[in-house]
């Protein structure tokens, strides 16, 4: 995994990162306020030899500060725990005692420090005056040699013992920064690791290279889909019509020599947003002025009728079997040059008739009725209607869900489609939540923000601010009638 890889993990799951800081934020707090407030008390002891001469001098200050590093277990000693303790202004046990006590040597010196650290500020003191005094009689006691009078080695009191004002914990800032860093390191792992484990399609670059197809359209997330699927009316001004516009352009340049009339578009798994996105690619297309007819093949679980508010009657499998004529079940909508096949009855064979020399001569007949055909199929992996179809039309669109379908099952839709030698003509990567910046420069640009502004996009523009793309002078893609100049206007 390289560097961008990385990175485009942390960007795809920043809400983690900040997930994790402020869960190890609140967790740090909160152990912070519950705390117990803690104070320290120290004194410092200095080490020395009475009655040293000048010649062994050094000598013995190597031999003090080896001395001092022993006086460091004696601090925290059972005997002399057991001293303080039985002090009934300390009020404590020789282990409680033992507990508080810490010492350390300041290096390369024969300067030992003691610090006795106590929820109980006045205690702490008490505790530290009585450690100084029975220190001192206790290295007394133990270097004096038997019979003698007096030890060879000193120690006297040179600081403290004092108390300190503020508690030594908690530190509220301390841990909080502590706590915003170890929760960034944390989050930005998980981050990470989430991103090496995720197997769904987040961004086009990995639907292509599952699919091993061209990427056609990346459909941004809308919120409002769900409520409003169509892109009609207010939803005709989003982002999500402006994706089903480019996808609309896209296909007419798929393949200029062997241009595709007949459309099946189909997903790997259900609940990829495959038919709301074949309703939105007729209704596109009809706008642009194209005859489109819009065929419901799905006979299992015919949505299309129900998207366009049409009434689900007679359809498909009613003409498969011969009961009516298509053209008593076509359907217009709305204003523009669609027409709805939907898929009727539902069957108890949909594979069959959807396979049958009857599906094939309707395909024949609904070629000299349209400019393009556009056929809703099930999914490939739980059904074969959906390669039966494809291998009947000019061409299949595999369409997946971002974050949501699986690489894998990407590619086994794929390889279902090429195993019959169906035409992929792309992939679409549906409900991406990629695309935010090209939606914001989207919502920019209708807002009349300055191109300078929107992110560094460059684009062609006419005089009058609307878009310009190139055309080949001889009209090209799905083989209807375009204009031979050189750029052609597209309303936006």
């Amino acid at each position: 995994m390289e560097l961008h890889s990385y990175l485009r993990a942390l960007r795809q799951r920043w809400w983690v990162v900040l997930a994790t800081v402020m869960v190890a934020l609140g967790v740090a707090g909160f152990l912070t306020v519950r705390a117990t407030p803690q104070y320290a008390s120290s004194v410092t002891f200095f080490v020395t030899s009475p009655g040293q001469g000048m010649s062994d001098a050094y000598q013995g200050g190597l031999f003090l500060q080896q001395r001092v590093k022993s006086y460091v277990d004696l601090l925290t000693s059972d005997r002399l725990a057991q001293t303080i303790a039985a002090e009934e202004r300390v009020g404590l046990t020789a282990d409680e005692v033992r507990s508080r006590v810490t010492a350390r040597v300041e290096a390369d010196t024969v300067l030992l420090s003691a610090t006795v650290v106590d929820s109980d500020q006045a205690r702490a003191l008490r505790l530290t005056e009585a450690l100084a005094a029975h220190f001192v009689k206790l290295v007394q006691t133990i270097e004096t040699p038997p019979g003698a009078k007096d030890a060879p080695i000193k120690i006297e009191v040179v600081g403290g013992p004092r108390a300190g004002a503020e508690p030594v914990s908690p530190r509220p800032m301390r841990n909080l920064v502590l706590a915003g860093l170890l929760g960034l390191v944390l989050g930005a792992g998980l981050a990470v690791l989430r991103g090496l484990t995720d197997t769904t399609v987040r961004d086009g670059e990995a639907l292509q290279e599952a699919t091993s197809a061209p990427l056609l359209g990346s459909i941004p997330y809308d919120g409002q889909a769900r409520t409003s699927p169509l892109i009609v009316g207010a939803a005709a001004q989003t982002a999500r019509a402006e994706a089903m516009r480019k996808l609309r352009t896209n296909l007419r340049f798929v393949d200029a020599q062997e241009p595709a009339r007949v459309i099946a578009v189909t997903s790997a798994v259900q609940a990829e947003g495959k038919s709301t996105l074949a309703c939105n690619l007729a209704i596109t297309l009809a706008e642009a002025g194209w005859q489109v007819l819009l065929v419901d093949a799905d006979l299992r679980r015919p949505r299309v009728a129900g998207y366009l508010g049409m009434p689900s009657g007679a359809g498909l499998t009613d003409v498969l079997i011969g009961e009516v004529a298509v053209e008593d079940v076509l359907q217009p909508w709305g204003d523009k040059s669609l027409l709805v096949l939907p898929g009727g009855s539902v069957p108890p064979n949909p594979s069959e008739l959807l396979g049958s020399k009857a599906m094939a001569d309707l395909l024949l007949s609904l070629r000299e009725l349209t400019d393009i055909v556009i056929i809703d199929t099930p999914p490939l992996l739980a059904f074969t209607d959906g390669v039966v179809v494809a291998v009947q039309a000019d061409g299949a669109l595999l369409v997946s869900r971002g974050g949501k379908t699986p690489r894998a099952q990407s590619a086994a839709a794929a390889r279902a489609l090429h195993s019959v030698s169906a035409r992929v003509l792309g992939c679409v990567l549906n409900m991406s939540r990629e695309n935010k910046i090209d939606v914001e420069q989207y919502r920019a640009y209708r807002r009349g923000v300055p191109a300078e502004n929107l992110l560094g996009t460059t684009r062609d523009e006419s005089r009058d601010g609307s878009d310009l793309v190139r055309v080949p002078p001889n009209g090209a893609g799905l083989g209807l009638p375009v204009d031979t100049e050189e750029f052609s206007r597209v309303s936006r």
